[in-house]
């Protein structure tokens, strides 16, 4: 048996799910722009143990979103992460951010997933995976331009998904295959599957020493006012 947290603060999605054996159990979640992370995400840890009639003991391990995405966001989801696993003695688990959002779509072979967070002015944390959910070129912070993903224009559908597709529907070419999925932003609930499997084969990250995959230097998110 493997009762699983998973938290997913990397964007302005504030998520929390448990899972059991990899089934999703329950998950409480908040999208909003005002990074609400610091206030809401111990408050839906505790909502979703009490839903799924858990208490902290009966959990096996503390999976996380490890980015790219938000350094405020990373740094409360990792740091929440951590302490849970020192204080209960389990171990952590790393899930990359996009790997997860890119597991929201069920594609045919040969086709593309291209999951994409929005940085800021024309660029973009990108990564793309083949129709098995397996990473076929690594994450880059890179800029949009209308040769972006060019290597994958033989492909019969190249799917872009997440906060950085928008921002690409206009550069982008309109004679290559592109479709857009631009409503999906990260969550935990597709966090269930991945950190089960990575339960199973026992990789675990060093709770002292991991930190979240910034991918590049920080800049502040600000609250909205």
């Amino acid at each position: 048996m493997a009762r699983i947290l998973n938290l997913e603060t990397a964007t302005t999605n504030c998520s929390v799910s448990i899972a059991d054996k990899g089934n999703l159990v329950c998950s409480k979640e908040e999208n909003s722009a005002n990074y609400s992370h610091s206030e809401q995400l111990h408050v839906f840890i505790e909502q979703a143990l009490q839903e799924a009639s858990m208490a902290f003991s009966d959990l096996d391990a503390i999976a996380v979103s490890k980015g790219p995405g938000s350094y405020t966001g990373l740094r409360i989801g990792v740091s929440a992460a951590k302490g849970l696993c020192f204080s209960l003695d389990v171990p952590l688990i790393s899930i990359p951010t996009l790997k997860s959002m890119a597991s929201q779509l069920d594609v045919k072979e040969d086709e593309v997933i291209v999951a994409m967070l929005d940085a800021r002015r024309m660029e973009v944390y990108s990564a793309v995976y083949d129709h098995h959910g397996i990473e076929i070129r690594e994450t880059r912070a890179e800029v949009i331009d209308e040769e972006s993903f060019r290597e994958f224009s033989k492909r019969p559908k190249i799917h872009l998904i997440g906060s950085g597709a928008e921002k690409c529907r206009e550069i982008l070419p309109k004679d290559r295959n592109f479709f857009f999925h631009t409503g999906a932003f990260p969550s935990s609930k597709e966090m269930a599957t991945l950190s089960h499997k990575k339960f199973e084969m026992g990789q675990f990250e060093d709770v002292a020493y991991f930190e979240p995959y910034y991918l590049k230097d920080f800049i502040l998110q600000k609250k909205k006012t």
